[in-house]
């Protein structure tokens, strides 16, 4: 059997790979270079990747000497994966927040879910591009920009279609088929949003079960990494490589139960049947007629694959004024306690220095202002403030106990069920919990969002759980996607 392998590579599965690997069809060499070929070929428009890894296909072809010696590690072995431009990596690739601040930084050592990728084999083949600062820079930055690499365009209509934020590369990247899956962050929406956006499945996981050491912050109680792929099954295995314990985040302290090696034991073809799962009917009332026949066909969908529909059910925190000042105080703290950590050749270690390096390069890195950084430096930074620790249990207890927590248990429900980033994503990050989208379709027509933006194109059913659920929402997306089969790759 021979490989058309530039057809080939297209919407191949990390499963697909590796089964092609160990037949002796493709090596992980000739996967790297599939892969810069085409973003060399493509990502000139789409702006989804800010750096290649110089060392991806010296990388690729050590991995390969290793499995005609020693077999494969596992899964992700020789695999090319992108990861976000926030997370340090201690080779010749920049982390910079895509900031131009830290344009020139290179870290010290890797990430912890750095270190654990290649424990796994996988190859990093670059950086993606992110909305600057993941987002916490200026209300009026558009989502997928970054003074370092300019604006990251969605695939499926570029110029035309909301990218998502603040992992737009990341989306961009895989949905485009540029590398085999990516890691976003997320402090809220960050991974669902693009995820949706850009038909792909997006997991952000509960807060502890993946380390934030060496990534570059908004909120400690917020941010988490994950997995962004085409496939549920692409992205269980890549949280399975990621989550662990690590001494240096002590969120991931946690009942050693919670963190487990594989989550392919969840890819459960029949993963809805008896599942029961709630409709927040609230928070669709803001939708257009596509995005309610979207939420509608899934509904459908679920109820023929066995699944118990409640409709509707009411949350406590319906109706709750959210506020940012969680992000707000913590920013200011933990990227200082990042900054710090620079060597004497950078030209920021605080907050105060960055903002005072973007006033000096206003023409180049102010494109949209510095509101937020400057809001954010207006804190204290200890964490002290009344108004802070009000909003942090206001978040834990509405979101959380008044709100996810109180409608599963109401109802004896596994999970809610959300359109893409609607609302569902930010009470399941206010809550610490975790979410999964997966492809549930295309709206045709679009309506101009608050934010300038136009919201046709892809739409991902998210299912939101209570914490360390994981398990749950992989089974009820798995069977959702392998029933739909909504994504169709983008024509570049």
């Amino acid at each position: 059997m021979s490989l058309d392998k530039e057809k080939w590579v297209v919407e191949a599965t990390i499963s697909d790979m590796q089964r092609a690997m160990d037949e002796g069809l493709i090596t992980s060499f000739e996967l790297v270079q599939l892969y810069l070929v085409r973003i060399g070929r493509h990502d000139g428009r789409l702006r989804s990747i800010i750096e290649v890894n110089p060392d991806a296909l010296a990388i690729g072809r050590k991995l390969d000497q290793e499995r005609r010696e020693k077999g494969a590690r596992g899964p992700l072995h020789g695999i090319p994966i992108i990861l976000k431009d926030n997370i340090d990596t201690g080779d010749r690739m920049h982390t910079s927040a895509g900031s131009l601040a830290l344009a020139e930084s290179f870290a010290k050592g890797d990430a912890f879910i750095t270190a654990r990728l290649r424990e796994a084999g996988a190859v990093l083949l670059g950086k993606a591009n992110m909305t600057e600062w993941a987002n916490f820079m200026s209300p009026t930055m558009w989502a997928g920009y970054s003074a370092r690499n300019g604006l990251t365009l969605n695939p499926y209509g570029p110029g035309e279609l909301f990218v998502g934020g603040s992992s737009s590369g990341s989306a961009a990247a895989v949905a485009a088929n540029l590398a085999a899956a990516a890691i976003g962050t997320e402090t809220s929406g960050s991974i669902i949003s693009p995820s949706s956006q850009n038909s792909l499945v997006g997991i952000k996981p509960t807060i502890g079960l993946v380390s934030r050491s060496g990534i570059i912050p908004i909120t400690n109680t917020q941010d988490t990494a994950g997995p962004m792929a085409r496939t549920v099954a692409d992205a269980a295995i890549l949280l399975g490589a990621i989550v662990g314990r690590d001494e240096r985040d002590d969120a991931t302290k946690i009942d050693p139960r919670q963190h487990r090696p594989d989550y392919t034991d969840a890819l459960v073809i029949d993963g809805a049947r008896h599942a029961r799962i709630g409709i927040p009917r609230y928070y669709y009332k803001h939708l257009d007629s596509d995005r309610i026949d979207i939420v509608e066909s899934a509904i459908r969908v679920l109820r023929e694959l066995g699944a118990e529909i409640v409709d509707p059910v009411h949350l406590p925190c319906q109706g709750t004024h959210w506020d940012a000042n969680v992000l707000r105080y913590e920013f200011k703290k933990y990227v200082n306690d990042y900054l710090a950590t620079l060597g004497p050749e950078q030209p920021v270690h605080s907050l105060a220095d960055v903002i005072a390096f973007n006033e000096t390069h206003a023409e180049t890195a102010l494109k949209y202002g510095q509101d937020t950084l400057i809001w954010a430096n207006e804190t204290s930074g200890t964490l002290t403030e009344t108004v802070y620790l009000k909003s942090l249990r206001k978040n834990k207890e509405m979101a959380g106990t008044n709100g996810i927590d109180h409608a599963l248990k109401e109802h004896k429900l596994d999970a809610l069920l959300f359109l893409g980033n609607e609302y569902g994503a930010d009470l399941a990050a206010r809550a610490s919990y975790p979410s999964i989208t997966v492809p549930g379709g295309y709206a045709q027509r679009g309506i101009i969002a608050p934010g300038g933006y136009i919201t046709k194109g892809p739409q991902g059913i998210t299912f939101v759980g209570t914490a360390f659920s994981e398990p749950q929402l992989i089974k009820l997306a798995y069977a959702f996607e392998q029933a739909t089969r909504h994504r169709v790759p983008p024509v570049l």
